[in-house]
């Protein structure tokens, strides 16, 4: 079996950002040259987070309005959290979204259903961040 691994970086110019990753992935599938297996994609940082859906602008903003009246960023005096930094509500947007997504890797393609995209969603951003690929198989 074979093991590939890849890190991702990203200078986030916002504090909320989504980003199609797919094409990177879909980059790091084929410098792995593994053909079966799974590719794990996780964000390394505890405000972001890999989710997969679909690109559609109106999708994005809605789960931008979703998110904000689930985990509000202001007032940042609602959480105990927020001290020393503000960004509570970026964890909690995290949890919410997900860490990692795990895709079949069949013919050497990523196996994915219709409309399907893999996104890094940063929700207290403003600096680099990365994030890891690793594909295993044959």
């Amino acid at each position: 079996m074979k093991s590939y691994r890849k890190e991702l970086w990203f200078d986030i110019q916002s504090r909320r950002e989504l980003i199609n990753i797919t094409p990177a992935v879909n980059n790091c599938l084929r410098e792995s040259g593994i053909k079966e297996g799974l590719c794990l994609v996780n964000a390394m940082h505890i405000t972001a987070s890999v989710f997969i859906n679909d690109d559609e602008s109106g999708l994005h903003h809605d789960f931008e309005v979703w998110l904000e009246k689930l985990a509000p960023e202001k007032p940042y005096s609602q959480y105990k959290h927020n001290g020393y930094e503000d960004n509570a509500d970026a964890h909690l947007k995290r949890t919410i979204m997900g860490r990692e997504v795990v895709v079949a890797v069949t013919e050497g393609k990523l196996d994915f259903g219709p409309w399907e995209q893999i996104f890094y969603g940063e929700f207290d951003g403003k600096r680099r961040k990365r994030l890891l690929v690793k594909i295993i198989g044959e």
